[in-house]
Formats: C-alpha cells, structure tokens, sequence
C-alpha cells in the first residue's frame, strides 16, 4: 500500500517524493551544515554575541525553506526541515563548548540554555506546519516575515534597543524586547513578505499593503509573544493575514 493512503489528508502534501529525498538530502546538508559552522566560527573564533549567531542561522535557514517551499513545493521543504533538525540536534547532543552549540545558546538563558535552543526548533516546524496547513499558499510569507523579521529583530535590539520591555517567558528566565527591534521586525518583515508575494505573482500594487499588513502583523504578535514561541507566533500571523487578505 501506498504511504500516502495511510496518511489523513491534511498531511499527504507534506510527504516528499522519492526525487525530492534524493536531491534535497545533499542540498539540505550542504546548506545547514556550512551555516552551521559559519555560525559557530563567528561565536568562538570572532567573539561574535550569541544573539546575532543565533539569529545569523535562523536568518539562513528560514529563508532557505521558504525558497525550497517556491522552488519545490512542500515535500521539498520536509526534506530540508528534517535535515536541518538533525544538524541542530547533533548540535545540542554536542554540548557547551562546541562551536555551534554555542552560537545558539544564549548565555540569558542560563541555566536552561538548551531549553531554548529545543523550543524555537520545535516551535519553528510547528509553526511551518500550521501555516500550511490553515494558510496555504501563503506559508512561504509565514516563513519569511519570521526568516527576516524576527532574525532582525534581536540583534537590532542588543545593538540599538534603548527602550526595552519585559515579555512572558518560560521557565523563569527573565526577557526583555526592545521598541527598537519591535520596528526592526515590522520593517523587515514587511520587506521579505513584499518579495515572496512579488514571487508568488501577486501585482505590485498588492504585494506593497499586504507586506505591511504581514510585517505589522508579526511584530504585533512578537512583542507580546512569550520567549521560545515567537516563531510558532509570528508564522501564523504573518500567514493569517496573508490568507485574509488575498485568500
């Protein structure tokens, strides 16, 4: 029996073709681990801060499935998500000390730094699967506002962010966000929404409002989002107002 028969609807877009496994297995290694390991050498050989490392991959990697999701549908972007996970596993199973790990584990998270190197992986996929989900064809707006905006948003924060706020977090670590990166997720999220609809083949005249209307959407969402879960959050606004205003 076919796979695809033993799986509910909802989910046989997901399933990759036997193509999609052979190709995307190389292609997704020789993407992550090189982000990976550029990530890594930037925190330990550079003294580069976790928060723009950290955000450096996140940037790299969200914008790489948001391509491969234009370029090959969804089973593609299975592929890559699942050989992504495994590289950041293998990061986590690593340890402190090693590079990667270290350019993802932020020295605020103490004492629960892999914590939250788990939670954004397993809220990222969730948040991928979701927006396909609920919000297809839009998930590759849901990607980017997240791939570009919230990869901004922390470092704009750490490097310029004067007026700082506390947001909900788990397991008792304390977070603060700034005003400064709140505008650095709206601004660049609407960018990167702008140019996926644009690629999509929306007209100018709408890919321009509804990319601010999807960057405005994810900042809103992010600035009250608690620590870990923003890129679930953001995903699904971005999408949703995507959805609703060109679905």
């Amino acid at each position: 029996m076919d796979l695809a028969q033993l799986l509910p609807t909802w989910l046989e877009p997901f399933l990759p073709s036997r193509g999609a496994v052979l190709l995307g297995i190389p292609l997704a290694l020789g993407w992550a681990l090189p982000s990976a390991a550029l990530a890594g050498w930037l925190r330990t050989r550079r003294g580069v801060q976790t928060a723009y490392t950290r955000k450096l991959f996140h940037f790299l990697i969200i914008s790489a499935a948001g391509a491969a999701q234009l370029a090959w549908g969804l089973g593609g972007v299975t592929v890559f998500g699942s050989v992504v996970s495994l590289v950041v596993l293998g990061g986590v199973l690593a340890g402190e000390g090693f590079p990667f790990y270290e350019a993802l584990a932020r020295p605020g998270d103490a004492p629960h730094r892999t914590l939250f190197i788990l939670i954004p992986l397993v809220t990222t996929a969730l948040g991928g699967v979701l927006a396909n989900v609920f919000f297809a064809p839009f998930a590759p707006v849901a990607y980017m506002v997240t791939g570009w905006g919230d990869a901004l948003g922390e470092p704009v924060g750490t490097r310029w962010g004067r007026h700082r706020y506390r947001v909900p977090s788990l397991a008792g670590v304390k977070v603060t966000r700034s005003v400064e990166g709140s505008l650095a997720v709206l601004v660049t999220g609407a960018a990167a929404a702008a140019l996926v609809l644009l690629g999509m083949g929306v007209p100018l005249g709408a890919a321009l409002p509804v990319g601010l209307a999807c960057g405005a959407g994810g900042a809103l969402v992010e600035a009250f989002s608690s620590h870990g879960i923003d890129n679930l959050t953001v995903q699904l606004a971005a999408g949703g107002v995507a959805y609703l205003l060109l679905g």
